[in-house]
């Protein structure tokens, strides 16, 4: 199924995301492993035994990839050119293995470009939520994003 064109989306524009994904303790050591993060709160369980949180944390960055990969299937697969940056990346509360992961994504802005005529900019605002509805992340995106053309 493709992605929506710039013209489909509109500002204030909500998606309740319907594919969510639990984190197993695999995901966060390979992820963590295969990004060469050594972080112990990551892959350390008797370190991370003796922190605040009593437990390993999942990697930040993992989250991040896959609440944005998470919303693709509803927003932008196959008519994305590109991401242009992601800014005001925030993780307020952690994610541990065995949480569920589910993102709700608004549409902050639509503008074309200045520049060429078959594509702008879409800004969006991804908020990802844990099995209790807790903020655990949240970021905004800018892809460019293809038009449709008649």
């Amino acid at each position: 199924m493709p992605g929506l064109y710039l013209q489909e989306f509109e500002p204030g524009q909500i998606f309740q995301h319907s594919l969510r994904r639990s984190i197993t303790e695999s995901d966060n050591m390979l992820f963590s492993n295969m990004t060469l993060n050594p972080q112990p709160l990551h892959i350390d369980f008797d370190f991370a035994s003796k922190t605040e949180w009593g437990k390993p944390l999942v990697n930040s960055l993992f989250t991040l990839g896959l609440m944005i990969g998470i919303s693709v299937n509803d927003t932008t697969v196959g008519t994305t050119i590109a991401n242009l940056g992601m800014t005001d990346v925030v993780f307020p509360h952690p994610l541990f293995h065995g949480d569920t992961l589910r993102v709700e994504t608004e549409v902050l802005s639509v503008r074309e470009s200045k520049s060429k005529s078959d594509r702008g900019i879409v800004e969006f605002e991804h908020r990802g939520y844990n099995q209790h509805d807790v903020l655990v992340a949240r970021c905004t995106r800018q892809a460019m994003m293809r038009k449709k053309t008649d």
